[in-house]
């Protein structure tokens, strides 16, 4: 398991407090500004995503208590866990039983996976209700055993963050990943890159965003020279990416925490954001980091030209931080005083070392019984178990002046009586229509004491689909199947209805798509040369073309059909202008359901483009494939040092 970048020396946390109160005050006076206008991540609120608990039977490649216990193979005990915190999981529609007694409210005590789509359409729907506008998917050296686990978690992070309304972006951990100058260089072009297409993925000045964590760590885990660092931060650059440079706490002095000699690589990035989890642990040591470290820092900044990002911690509920609250509304007030644009939250789900604001055991009624595990309510204040994502969407709210700059918390821990009754049964669910591969349903309206929030449309046990109306079309059923559904209800306590009445629905028989299923689909790409974008595959005119990056074999194009579909043959074409000449292309064809994990379709071959049949190549794939994502992989040209297309055509037939 690798040692992440939490863990630091209490000695160098203790270095870092020490300073005289008031250096900088004089630089407070004028109101910061962000380099950049408002974007995905200037002027917004983004969250740190682990998504990295995974539990046996849910399907993950990795098929243990992944980071619920410290050995995967047994399940998580009172001397087998490697938690500190016990997440609130009454919202989840699955969790897994463990080996610890039962809550001390006799509930079972289970934990929820993060390879369930279910959990993380969960955690993206409370970023999208407390005002949360982005998720930074750690990502960790992928070579390794748990490689292909992140990669599917890719997927499921991009498909919520799509539903759910909430941007997220790949933020690379380079903490003891020792070839990382390579690798994240193919990682990035062979697997991350595509997610760029989505709609959801986070862009700045027009840029999509990568964050590189760990450049200039003063400690063994992350050894790179500033030489390295600048080559993969330039490559990023340059493959118009917008960096963000996850940096320790003393780059603009570099020292304690930072080697020194960075300077030149802290100043590359587009946005800079400090490490501060170790740092400080009560309301007094934030005071003294505000004049120490955020004014200072964010003057130095403004003067490059770079967007600044600092921490706020909600603190370890193990080590008694938290404050109720206190402790992280300071920091808050801090940075909105301070007259900073952007803040990075660490963490959303970090249940291991306890710095998590998502919904957590509010008491020691909802914590298992002998464990030792501290709820929200340690100091003696009673706090709701969305108490710390309420926090952070008012904290956001005023850094975005759209509340008052106040050192006062205006968020309660517990605002009302806590809501335990659960809404209604929806009523009256009823089959409104199919096809081959979708069941439309609609019911009537459930009722609540307070307010019903939505709705879990459920195909047998798992949840198919959550909406907060009362309608919604199931998708991606497979044709000529029975299918049987109910519904359950929620309120915003989590409370969750008994199910409705079952309907089933037999979906139709399949049909078979005509035409192009590529024209103005969308498109995604290693790379191009000069205004030779993706989008001129399928744009229907036969004289645009994709011209990858030249001298950089192997370069692909990609393309999203929208839905899997089934797949017999791809027309290639370039231009059919008398300036091509005969070409031969070496062309590999790859396919994916899920835009992350692709699959060999039709192995590398050459491709003759020739002027008298029309410069066009028909690639037939065998009976039966079927796909969401095509990508085509160029190895070699005989015309041009680079991949050509000026239509990408892909039929069903």
């Amino acid at each position: 398991m690798v040692v992440s970048r939490r863990v630091f020396l209490q000695a160098a946390a203790a270095a870092g407090v020490v300073g005289a109160v008031g250096l900088g005050e004089g630089l407070a006076a004028a109101p910061a500004r962000a380099a950049s206008p408002a974007g995905d991540v200037v002027g917004k609120v983004t969250v740190g995503y682990q998504g990295w608990f995974a539990c046996p039977g849910d399907g993950a490649p990795i098929n243990g208590w992944w980071h619920w216990a410290q050995n995967w193979g047994q399940a998580p005990s009172n001397t087998n866990k490697s938690i500190v915190a016990w997440p609130d999981v009454r919202e989840y529609p699955k969790t897994y039983a463990t080996a610890f007694a039962n809550l001390n409210n006799g509930q079972q005590a289970s934990l929820f996976s993060s390879y369930d789509q279910s959990t993380v359409d969960v955690q993206f729907r409370w970023m999208k209700q407390y005002g949360i506008d982005a998720a930074a998917l750690q990502r960790f050296n992928p070579t390794g055993g748990e490689g292909p686990t992140r990669d599917a978690m890719a997927g499921r992070v991009r498909s919520a963050a799509e539903s759910q309304g909430v941007k997220f972006y790949i933020m690379y951990d380079v903490s003891d990943w020792t070839t990382m100058q390579s690798d994240i260089k193919a990682d990035w072009t062979n697997k991350m890159s595509a997610h760029t297409a989505s709609p959801a993925y986070a862009r700045q000045n027009g840029k999509p965003v990568v964050c590189i964590w760990g450049f200039g760590f003063n400690d063994n885990q992350r050894p790179f020279t500033p030489t390295q660092c600048l080559d993969v931060l330039n490559w990023f650059k340059a493959q118009g990416c917008y960096v963000i440079g996850g940096v320790p706490t003393w780059w603009r002095t570099g020292d304690r925490d930072s080697r020194a000699g960075f300077s030149d690589v802290y100043h590359a990035f587009d946005m800079l954001s400090p490490w501060l989890v170790g740092r400080i642990g009560s309301a007094a040591d934030a005071d003294n980091f505000y004049n120490v470290a955020t004014v200072p820092d964010l003057a130095e900044c403004n003067a490059h030209g770079i967007d600044y990002q600092p921490c706020v911690l909600p603190g370890g509920v193990g080590d008694r931080q938290r404050a109720h609250g206190d402790f992280m509304w300071r920091q808050f007030y801090n940075m909105a005083r301070a007259g900073v644009a952007s803040a990075y939250i660490s963490m959303f789900d970090e249940y291991n070392e306890g710095n998590q604001i998502a919904k957590t055991a509010e008491s020691q009624s909802w914590v298992p019984a002998g464990s030792g595990f501290l709820a929200l309510d340690e100091d003696g204040t009673a706090c709701s178990s969305d108490y710390y994502l309420r926090l952070t969407g008012d904290g956001g709210r005023m850094l975005k002046g759209q509340l008052p700059v106040t050192a006062a918390r205006p968020t309660q821990p517990f605002p009302t009586a806590p809501d335990t009754t659960a809404p209604t049964a929806p009523g009256g669910l009823r089959v409104t229509g199919q096809s081959d591969t979708t069941v439309s349903l609609a019911w009537n309206a459930a009722t609540d004491n307070v307010a019903v929030t939505g709705y879990r449309v459920l195909l047998g046990d798992a949840v198919a689909a959550t909406t907060t109306g009362t309608a919604l079309t199931v998708t991606g059923l497979a044709p000529s199947t029975a299918y049987g559904f109910t519904v359950r209800a929620l309120d915003a306590a989590g409370n969750v209805s008994p199910a409705s009445g079952q309907v089933t629905a037999t979906t139709s028989a399949a049909t078979v798509p005509t035409g192009n299923l590529a024209l103005h689909r969308p498109t995604a790409e290693s790379g191009h040369t000069q205004g030779y974008g993706s989008g001129n595959a399928v744009d229907g005119d036969p004289n645009s073309y994709w011209e990858s990056v030249n001298n950089a074999f192997p370069q692909w194009l990609q393309t999203d059909l929208g839905a899997t579909l089934p797949v017999r043959r791809i027309v290639l074409s370039v231009p059919p202008a008398a300036a091509w000449a005969t070409r031969t292309q070496t062309v590999e064809v790859q396919g994916s359901t899920d835009g992350t994990t692709f699959t060999r379709l039709l192995a590398p071959a050459g491709r003759v483009f020739d002027p008298a049949t029309g410069n066009s190549a028909t690639l037939t794939l065998p009976a039966g494939t079927s796909a969401r994502h095509l990508r085509l992989v160029f190895t070699a040209n005989t015309g041009w040092p680079a991949g050509q297309v000026a239509e990408l055509q892909v039929y069903a037939s």
